[in-house]
């Protein structure tokens, strides 16, 4: 049992191939590489509290691997060094099997990184609160701009294949991972969903995270930007309520303005206290339902695309193709890239 969130150790966590129709358990590596139950150590790119982007592919998985691009990131270690603290007062031995969890999730995701960037694909981690209106803003963006991207998704949920039904009713590929009782997807969740999604070369991958403000903010999933969706009826403090959310975002996205009128909800003090966390992140506010705002997040979407391409070929990177041997995610040999969704 997770000391932080109640997450358990048993979860009958699994994953669900809406195309098959197949269900498959999912072991947690991460879990399992600790012997316990698992830590909170989010890394990952952008300026995520605690996230890691210098790329270290040193990986004992017997797979050549992609390098993908390196950033210069400030890292926040400032929550790790307390979460680890405060675990240590009130469980005792909890923090060596936190740290294991975190270096074998670190590993984990990036290998996925290493994957996203070799195959200039586009990784997007969709985080919120539940109800703030993730799918619906997926269900839209797919059914504009599908004709010009290859899109798939991988869908968390604790139960149900509910939203991944949504989405495939949509026309693209979808994943469902039902992560029984944990509240957060993991970095080898999304590779075993990679494994079942075969996203294509330039494709988009659009992950969309258990709705919960706490622990997804802790788990680096290897993908290469951090979307955060914050609802109007939700109240304009939440960036400083859940400060490691924000903070490591790279996107807020202020959803469902049009019900601004009704509510009371000031766009700009939420804006600002994002930006007090992290002066970097991008904001755009937007109705998915009457599509107010959507040609922002569109624009935002294909300027990261065209980074993802940029950066596949950055000098010291390794192109699509070279010097891979087999499957970075699976590592079953793959013959001529993956395939598109």
């Amino acid at each position: 049992m997770c000391g932080t969130c109640g997450c358990s150790d048993g979860a009958t966590a699994k994953i669900v191939n809406l195309e098959t129709g197949e269900e498959s358990p999912l072991i947690s590596e991460t879990r399992g590489a600790a012997g316990g139950p698992h830590g909170h150590g989010r890394h990952g790119g952008g300026h995520h509290g605690h996230r890691h982007h210098h790329h270290d592919h040193g990986h004992d998985h017997g797979h050549d691997h992609p390098h993908g691009h390196d950033h210069a990131h400030d890292h926040d270690h400032a929550h790790a060094y307390a979460h680890a603290h405060l675990h240590a007062g009130l469980h005792g031995t909890t923090v060596p099997i936190e740290q294991a969890i975190l270096h074998k999730n670190d590993e984990l995701a990036a290998r996925n990184r290493a994957w996203f960037a070799g195959r200039e694909v586009l990784a997007l981690n969709l985080v919120s609160s539940p109800g703030a209106g993730k799918t619906t803003l997926l269900e839209r963006t797919i059914l504009d701009l599908k004709d010009s991207l290859a899109i798939s998704v991988i869908e968390g949920d604790q139960q149900t294949v509910n939203d991944a039904e949504r989405i495939r009713a949509c026309g693209v590929a979808s994943v469902q991972i039902n992560t029984g009782t944990g509240c957060h997807l993991e970095a080898d969740m999304i590779m075993r969903g990679l494994r079942e999604l075969r996203p294509g070369p330039g494709s988009v991958v659009m992950i969309e995270n258990v709705g919960n403000l706490v622990c997804p903010a802790l788990f680096d999933l290897g993908e290469t930007a951090r979307v955060a969706i914050l609802s109007v009826t939700e109240g304009d403090d939440k960036p400083a309520k859940y400060p490691h959310m924000f903070q490591g975002s790279d996107l807020i996205v202020v959803n469902k303005i049009d019900l601004l009128p009704y509510v009371d909800f000031d766009v700009e003090r939420a804006i600002e206290q994002a930006r007090a966390l992290n002066p970097e992140v991008e904001a755009i506010r937007l109705s998915a339902k009457t599509g107010e705002g959507l040609e922002s997040w569109y624009d935002w979407i294909g300027r990261q695309a065209d980074k993802a391409c940029e950066r596949a070929f950055a000098p010291g990177d390794v192109a699509p193709g070279d010097a891979i041997s087999g499957d970075a995610v699976s590592g079953d040999a793959v013959s001529g890239g993956a395939r598109r969704p």
